[in-house]
């Protein structure tokens, strides 16, 4: 069974706290803190600060995944994919953008770029072992299961 009692997010934060865009928005908007424009070229990475530091309730972490608009109109997608802030984290959180397009793209104050999920997660127990069982896919990997 889930418990699907609301939790508290702690936001550390001397500028705007995190917000749902909407009233069933799964991700929480964060915001670029950057007083000054950060100016991302093509092919470059930069990091970008959020002014924002969390205490994630324990057996949670957050995901952090680029905004839609961020990657369709502005060729910018996070540097590692989706960031994962584990709840034992207190430092702030940063935002690291590649410009995969052909031009600089800027980043302004309260931009918001990225999206924060909160979510449980297992934690499990490794067990060496010398077989795995046997499934109709086996080792069948991209592309196996049909078109």
């Amino acid at each position: 069974m889930t418990d699907n009692s609301l939790k508290d997010l702690k936001v550390q934060t001397d500028g705007s706290l995190p917000t749902y865009g909407t009233q069933h928005s799964a991700g929480i908007d964060i915001y670029c803190s950057n007083k000054e424009d950060i100016v991302i070229k093509p092919n470059e990475i930069k990091s970008v600060p959020t002014g924002i530091k969390i205490e994630i309730p324990e057996g949670y972490f957050a995901a952090i995944y680029p905004r839609s608009s961020t990657g369709v109109k502005r060729n910018l997608m996070l540097a590692n994919s989706v960031g994962i802030i584990d709840s034992d984290y207190r430092g702030e959180i940063k935002l690291f953008f590649y410009n995969y397009g052909s031009s600089e793209q800027i980043i302004k104050y309260k931009d918001r770029l990225a999206q924060m999920i909160i979510q449980p997660y297992l934690k499990v127990n490794m067990k060496k072992v010398d077989n795995l069982s046997e499934t109709i896919r086996g080792e069948g990997g991209f592309g196996s299961t049909g078109k």
